[in-house]
């Protein structure tokens, strides 16, 4: 059952953020994880959006996890809380057992 993890955050450093975006990449390869969507230029619907918005494909929810408790990943996810403001990082599961 595919997992998927949504982020959604205010960019304050941009350089920090490309050096953050670089380490997770390998990382999300690392953990066989598919970067479905990134975008800077989302319209926001209903309630207070956030300037990045971005959602990430696992095959399970283990995997997801095993990405995000990653010792190396800590590191990484440090970098991005210090370069953004007013995130949210978002587990979700398809119940359905759909994919994409």
């Amino acid at each position: 059952m595919s997992a998927y993890l949504i982020a959604s955050y205010d960019i304050e450093d941009a350089q920090a953020h490309d050096d953050y975006a670089s380490a997770a990449d390998f990382l999300l390869t690392k953990h066989g994880g598919k970067l479905l969507v990134a975008d800077d230029r989302g319209y926001v619907l209903e309630g207070k959006g956030s300037m990045i918005n971005v959602i990430v494909q696992f095959e399970s929810e283990i995997a997801a996890m095993d990405f995000y408790n990653d010792p190396e990943y800590n590191l990484v996810k440090q970098i991005r809380l210090n370069a953004t403001q007013n995130g949210s990082l978002v587990l979700v599961k398809d119940l359905n057992g759909l994919s994409v």
